[in-house]
């Protein structure tokens, strides 16, 4: 497929214009930010604030969520911990109920600090992965996560996100993106949505508001974000012709993140 360069100079070109240019495929709408939390400044980023639907990106908050308002049982952190590692939607729909829908996101945006975070459309609110969200509001959560996040949490969600299999419980397989392009140690976050309701082939293996958001509905969202060793915070998120496959979306994001984080 084609490839279509930033401008340099446009807004929507990269912080850093000495290093080598991000290109982005042709019909994909992409924005990603590289914070570098030794330098405490972004490195590399691209329209940090569009929003995109979030798919299983969301899954931070209702964690932070429930971990913070509820007692949690023993089954309660079994269900965390799968929604997290294996993307579990199920576990997602649960704690969604019963953290209030909305509310969740009504306490968690300020908690953490969002800007772009947005309810999913009012004819959908079960639909949690129509929340909106921003590169810029991803990396922000893992830094509210790193640095001001409670350290029982903390390390309970990253420990998750270290574990991260790589078969969704779905049966897509999560090693798109930085667990594909970049060297361990990594604790991940990733993101799918539009693809059906299972893979083409099957996952097997180890381990390799007031406002309107677009959402891109139609059209199929692959985002991958993550920790990348212990200082770079990694965040990709992506919107695809619709029709795309799995497979070719998941090699483009795994491109793009290599370019991105290496610029």
């Amino acid at each position: 497929m084609g490839e279509s360069p930033e401008v340099p100079g446009s807004p929507e070109a990269s912080r850093v214009p000495s290093r080598a240019v991000v290109r982005v495929p042709a019909g994909v709408r992409a924005s990603y930010v590289v914070f570098d939390r030794g330098a405490g400044r972004v490195v590399v980023e691209r329209g940090p604030r569009q929003t995109f639907r979030s798919a299983s990106l969301v899954k931070i908050l209702i964690a932070l969520d429930h971990l913070r308002e509820r007692r949690v049982s023993v089954r309660d952190r079994e269900l965390l911990g799968i929604m997290l590692r294996s993307s579990d939607d199920g576990a997602a729909t649960e704690f969604w109920r019963r953290g209030g829908q909305k509310a969740i996101l009504e306490r968690m945006v300020p908690r953490v600090g969002l800007r772009e975070t947005a309810p999913p459309p009012a004819d959908k609110p079960g639909f949690w992965g129509y929340t909106a969200l921003s590169a810029r509001d991803m990396v922000q959560t893992y830094r509210y996560l790193l640095g001001e996040a409670p350290e029982a949490h903390r390390e309970f969600v990253l420990g998750q996100l270290r574990k991260a299999t790589r078969c969704g419980t779905d049966g897509f397989d999560q090693t798109f993106g930085i667990p594909r392009a970049l060297k361990r140690p990594w604790a991940v976050k990733q993101g799918w949505s539009g693809f059906g309701d299972a893979p083409a082939g099957p996952c097997r293996g180890a381990e390799p508001a007031a406002w309107g958001p677009d959402l891109g509905i139609g059209r199929p969202v692959l985002h991958t974000t993550g920790l990348v060793g212990e200082q770079k915070i990694v965040v990709v998120l992506t919107l695809h012709p619709a029709g795309s496959s799995f497979a070719k979306a998941a090699a483009r994001i795994t491109a793009l993140t290599e370019q991105v984080y290496r610029a």
